[in-house]
């Protein structure tokens, strides 16, 4: 039995597929990675200001949270544009949904990671 080649195309809602699936395989050891510093080896009562600013410090902590906020927020608004998919018909609108949807993932993502940055080194600059 011959096997046929599919060619599929790579429009924005196969790249949005792929993603879901790629942000959802990289948030569990991100995920799980969090839990297990934040609540099992430091614990949630000896978690302080101090902790935090010597914590994101290290610039692989920066990175790590920063990559935690970016790929979870992705994976929800893609979740959130398709359950808008069920309720908007209108192709042209939908695209309009999700171009505003990509925009405030970003904008959210940049925000939060320079806001993670700037503190940090606020903090720093304080002490």
């Amino acid at each position: 039995m011959a096997t046929r080649e599919v060619k599929i195309s790579q429009n924005y809602e196969t790249i949005a597929w792929k993603w879901m699936r790629y942000s959802a395989i990289l948030l569990i050891p991100l995920v799980f990675g969090h839990v297990l510093m934040q609540d099992v080896l430091v614990g949630v009562y000896q978690m302080d200001s101090a902790y935090v600013a010597k914590r994101l410090s290290s610039w692989f902590f920066q990175a790590y949270d920063i990559a935690l906020l970016g790929f979870a927020f992705a994976h929800g608004v893609n979740g959130l544009r398709q359950v808008l998919r069920d309720f908007i018909h209108n192709p042209k609108v939908f695209r309009v949904v999700s171009i505003v949807l990509f925009i405030f993932w970003l904008a959210i993502t940049i925000y939060g990671g320079v806001a993670l940055v700037m503190a940090t080194q606020a903090r720093l600059a304080s002490l």
